[in-house]
């Protein structure tokens, strides 16, 4: 539950009309040895307080580093955010100074990084480490936000949660690492989370243990919740809506069960085919052919082309705009209507 008494002061232009998140047009590029790499290229996206997004693509699709334009975090140089905005109930977030968006970062917007036991600290105990978050940002004594560490160890159900506030990283096995993630992200109660492939190098029932408890959390304190995943398996349960990412692009969009039932873009396609099912006993797994694109060297055209088994002339020559199919999905495929359908090919 939100306290109201340590809020975060609103922030110049703040509108409650607006979208919670609102990712508009964003563009991101980083200037390397070899050349530019454009990471994200006309990026949007928006999540509102108790919705849930699934961002899902491969690695290089630039998932990630939206989320980290989005925190802010991006080394710049050599990254660069050439056009677009990243509106925050209204207030464009790149427009604040690094001060002002140190105060958004954390607080009001948090994030889980994937690899827990590389973002927690080795040397110190796991309470010390969440109870710095109260310490640093909210003034607690000592004594009470150790209280309050041993209280949100409860909460994402790591067991004993008391004998075991001053155990280290290491003596934790790689799920309650998570957990422990997860309680450091919501201690200043972030009105969004972003997940950064959440459940990677887990088990699938500890996957499944971890993605039930960020849903449940995300329901507790109506907070958005931003999904980062290359796994489809993962979030039928958990998200609302999704976005597919290609090549820095969105490719398609749509609310979760729709997509699942029918997916409107050859890629989306392919990785539905690609999850294992019960009934697939004795027969080869699809595996969608080619490998993601080099975002030195884009195919012309659809990014996807060269992956794609229904793709035409106009795909090798002509990008695709996200049509819009209905208010709620977009495709970028020529052919979408086919691929809905299932006649294309």
């Amino acid at each position: 539950m939100k306290n109201p008494s340590i809020d975060s002061h609103p922030l110049p232009g703040e509108n409650a009309t607006e979208p919670l998140l609102a990712v508009d047009n964003l563009h991101v590029e980083f200037t390397t040895r070899q050349g530019l790499v454009r990471a994200v290229n006309g990026v949007s996206y928006t999540v509102n307080a108790g919705e849930s997004l699934a961002v899902l693509g491969e690695s290089g699709s630039g998932k990630s580093v939206t989320a980290q334009a989005i925190m802010g975090i991006l080394d710049m140089p050599p990254a660069r955010i050439p056009k677009g905005e990243v509106r925050f109930r209204g207030t464009d977030l790149l427009k604040l100074s690094d001060q002002a968006r140190s105060q958004i970062r954390g607080q009001r917007i948090a994030m889980i990084f994937q690899d827990a036991l590389s973002a927690l600290n080795p040397v110190f105990t796991v309470g010390w480490q969440i109870s710095e978050m109260f310490r640093v940002h909210r003034g607690v004594s000592k004594r009470d936000a150790m209280k309050k560490a041993v209280e949100l160890m409860d909460r994402v159900r790591i067991p004993a949660a008391r004998q075991r506030v001053n155990d280290y990283p290491h003596q934790f096995s790689g799920g309650m690492r998570q957990r422990i993630m997860i309680a450091m992200s919501i201690a200043l109660d972030p009105e969004v989370l972003i997940a950064d492939e959440p459940t990677t190098a887990l088990d699938v029932t500890v996957q499944a243990q971890i993605m039930e408890l960020l849903a449940e959390l995300q329901r507790e304190s109506n907070m958005g919740l931003i999904l980062i995943t290359h796994d489809l398996g993962v979030v039928a349960d958990v998200a609302d809506k999704i976005a597919v990412m290609y090549g820095g692009r969105i490719v398609e969009n749509a609310p979760v069960h729709d997509l699942y039932k029918t997916p409107a873009h050859p890629y989306s396609k392919g990785l539905l085919d690609s999850i294992p099912r019960v009934d697939m006993k004795g027969q080869e797994l699809y595996a969608i052919k080619g490998l993601p694109p080099n975002l030195l060297d884009m195919p012309s055209g659809c990014a996807f082309h060269p992956r794609c088994p229904y793709r035409r002339d106009n795909c090798v020559t002509e990008v695709p705009p996200l049509y819009e199919i209905s208010g709620t999905r977009g495709s970028a495929c020529h052919y979408y209507r086919e691929v809905l359908d299932g006649t294309v090919g």
